[in-house]
């Protein structure tokens, strides 16, 4: 068996090598196996594995790995971009008067920094206003209390790592969830702040994360309702096309949810109304 160290980049046999990991920790259970506990690298999971079941990924291959995730961004930003020439139209009166646009303002908070950083390079990608926080999802309920008077954003995004513990085995009981109680109880805390959903636009949830608790406290998207991984980037573009769709339009739920990297099967939504506002005139300066 291949030697593991903290920082390592692997995959699971079991499951056919399907999400790559970065190992977190090496411990030992009861059983007498070692074990890692692992983080995906691109898929907001967070999860157990016995060191026996890892495999151990070289440099090109996680390389090739990160080509393809990030090609697939590219052309949902691309898309994303070509999108807005359909929103506001050019506003002028006999060539005079010319309109700016206001984006949503975003608030992320997120319990992984590598997440954080890549997020952070999407939005500006896109052209979102955000700022963002590493904080571990145990702690986000108290960090929205203190971030969303500083902030005053449109749209919050909480998020980071979750899953489904199989060993529980009840979908519907917030228990069997590894973090979906955090986010929960984070949704309640901002919804104290501001009660109206479409003043303050919310996502909320992780892989697997319990979806129906998460919209009953308050979210206006969520996941995951088929209990799937979801991807690092999905609540990047949910919080674009709210930042980008007008105020006086609901953001199309299917386009926006078909536009993410997971789909219906790890997104969803209630009807919501956009944040981006038109003004006029637009400065010289």
């Amino acid at each position: 068996m291949a030697s593991f160290r903290e920082g390592d980049v692997v995959a699971r046999r079991s499951h056919e090598m399907d999400v790559l990991f970065k190992i977190m920790r090496l411990f030992a259970k009861d059983d007498g196996k070692e074990y890692a506990l692992l983080k995906g690298i691109d898929f907001r999971l967070v999860c157990d594995a016995p060191l026996e079941d890892l495999v151990l990924l070289k440099p090109d291959e996680i390389a090739a790995h990160w080509r393809q995730v990030f090609a697939r961004n590219s052309e949902i930003i691309r898309r994303s971009l070509a999108r807005r020439t359909e929103g506001f139209p050019n506003m002028r009166d006999g060539g005079t008067i010319e309109a700016f646009t206001v984006p949503g303002r975003v608030l992320h908070i997120d319990g992984d920094r590598d997440y954080v950083e890549l997020c952070l390079t999407t939005y500006k990608q896109m052209g979102v206003p955000a700022s963002a926080y590493v904080i571990p999802e145990e702690r986000q309920p108290k960090a929205v209390a203190e971030l969303l008077p500083r902030h005053l954003p449109d749209i919050l995004i909480v998020t980071g790592h979750d899953s489904f513990l199989p060993e529980k085995g009840d979908f519907k009981d917030l228990a069997s969830y590894r973090n979906s109680r955090y986010f929960v109880a984070a949704v309640k805390a901002a919804r104290i702040f501001e009660p109206d959903r479409d003043a303050l636009v919310i996502f909320a949830g992780a892989c697997q994360s319990h979806y129906e608790a998460l919209l009953a406290a308050g979210a206006n998207f969520a996941s995951s309702p088929r209990r799937v991984l979801i991807h690092a980037f999905d609540p990047v573009f949910i919080a674009e096309r709210v930042a980008y769709t007008p105020v006086h339009q609901s953001v199309p739920l299917q386009e926006a949810i078909e536009h993410t990297i997971t789909g219906y099967a790890g997104i969803g939504g209630i009807e919501t109304q956009g944040r981006l506002r038109l003004g006029v005139p637009k400065s010289p300066y």
